[in-house]
């Protein structure tokens, strides 16, 4: 039996809250210490743990689903893989040489082109010249940016810098490979192009580590995940198990979920969301539903200041991670590009019964700010239960559920054409 390609036994990672980390002399860190000494400081404990007691193996060739939610250490774990940090307690084996792709465009230099940054990034992932070359024309093609080759990168759009970033990890054929949420980013064609070259690096062989809040990707790519939940193993195992118990954990229990003033509400400077909750359509707190029954998605909030152009959203999945739909209140006509001024405000929106089949789903929101301002957004905040109506017991069809998201009753009309 071969050796697995990762093996990860008891890593730990520890941050004190507070603490600015930079390079210092030894002669600097004496001085200080004494001086501390002598007026009787005392260093802060506080501290966290990002990772507590994380073991998992993965065998050559696997392609392994990282999930959860947002702090859970997804990209603190990656980082420790990639040698960017070093663990606290623990230790990892690798066998074989990595590249990661943790945020767009690590290692590339700004003044540098387009070119000259493919043979920077190889080269910063161990590969030879001949084996960049011998590459070089795939990443440029896959990065679509023949004719910015030439190009200081920092003329770059958010777009290209993704793309280029992207062919060069996926294409210079490390034994394992690191990627954490590179599907974030862009638009839907270049998704659907970074998923089928994700496919392709697992059908080569290649071990791969993908940290996602995208479980349709995970579910597509992965045979196995690991979910992580505050720093801590939650489960590992089959792909469509391990989504499955992730989306159905933690806060999504009632029908709905409020932020106290000053708690570590979803905003920033200009925003802070109070409430996001799921009524009838009278208003009554519920979270499960006939699904031929009509609810509403209402999210309270208070704008600090007067806000340009936002949007504020959901996007609701099945149990299986599949995106339903996304629907924000940019489609209200009075409000779509125009400035909202400071105050409270509650935004609604109707889903009308009857499309969707009997299931359990997940709310998500998600607050659009405009250019400069940091999307939030708040993962599976709401679970949303849909039972089937009651079907007459001389139905042949009592016990049957339908198959797919949808389950529409539609306008049949039928017509005899004939006796033959």
């Amino acid at each position: 039996m071969s050796a697995p390609a990762i093996r990860v036994e008891g890593l730990g990672k520890r941050y004190r809250i507070g603490e600015r980390v930079r390079y210092k002399s030894l002669r600097e860190s004496v001085s200080n210490a004494a001086l501390r000494a002598l007026r009787g400081e005392r260093r802060p404990h506080e501290t966290i743990w990002a990772l507590r007691n994380v073991s998992f193996e993965v065998a050559p060739g696997e392609v392994v689903g990282v999930i959860g939610r947002n702090g859970a250490g997804k990209s603190t774990l990656l980082k420790i893989l990639s040698r960017i940090t070093e663990p606290t307690q623990g230790r990892v084996e690798l066998h074989g040489r990595v590249g990661s792709l943790l945020e767009v465009g690590t290692g590339f230099h700004q003044e540098l082109t387009g070119r000259e940054n493919i043979y920077l990034n190889g080269a910063i992932l161990g590969m030879k010249r001949a084996e960049i070359e011998r590459k070089f024309d795939e990443i440029v093609a896959f990065a679509e940016i023949e004719r910015f080759l030439d190009t200081p990168v920092k003329h770059y759009s958010t777009g290209m810098y993704l793309r280029l970033a992207f062919a060069v990890a996926a294409h210079l054929e490390p034994e394992i490979l690191l990627v954490d949420e590179v599907l974030a980013v862009g638009d839907t064609a270049f998704q659907k192009k970074c998923l089928g070259k994700m496919g392709d690096v697992a059908r080569g062989g290649r071990t791969v580590l993908f940290v996602s809040h995208n479980m349709t990707a995970v579910n597509q790519l992965c045979r196995s995940a690991v979910w992580l939940d505050e720093g801590t193993i939650a489960h590992v195992g089959a792909v469509q198990e391990a989504v499955q118990r992730y989306l159905s954990s933690g806060e999504m229990e009632g029908a709905e979920k409020r932020w106290a003033e000053g708690s570590r509400a979803p905003g920033n400077d200009r925003i802070s969301v109070q409430a996001v909750r799921v009524v009838t359509e009278d208003g009554v707190l519920t979270n499960r539903f006939d699904r031929e029954s009509p609810f509403c998605f209402e999210v309270e909030y208070r704008l600090l200041s007067e806000v340009l152009s936002m949007q504020v959203g959901f996007w609701l999945q099945n149990s299986e991670g599949v995106v339903v739909f996304v629907g924000g209140d940019a489609e209200n006509q009075d409000y779509s590009g125009r400035s909202r001024p400071a105050g409270r405000y509650l935004s609604r929106a109707l889903l009308p019964g009857g499309l969707l089949n009997s299931g359990t789903y997940y709310l998500s929101l998600g607050v659009d700010m405009p250019v400069g301002a940091n999307v939030i957004m708040r993962d599976q905040v709401i679970r949303i239960d849909l039972s089937q109506r009651t079907i007459p017991r001389h139905s042949a069809h009592a016990s049957w559920r339908p198959p797919g998201v949808l389950c529409l009753s539609l306008p049949w009309e039928i017509r005899q054409l004939g006796e033959r």
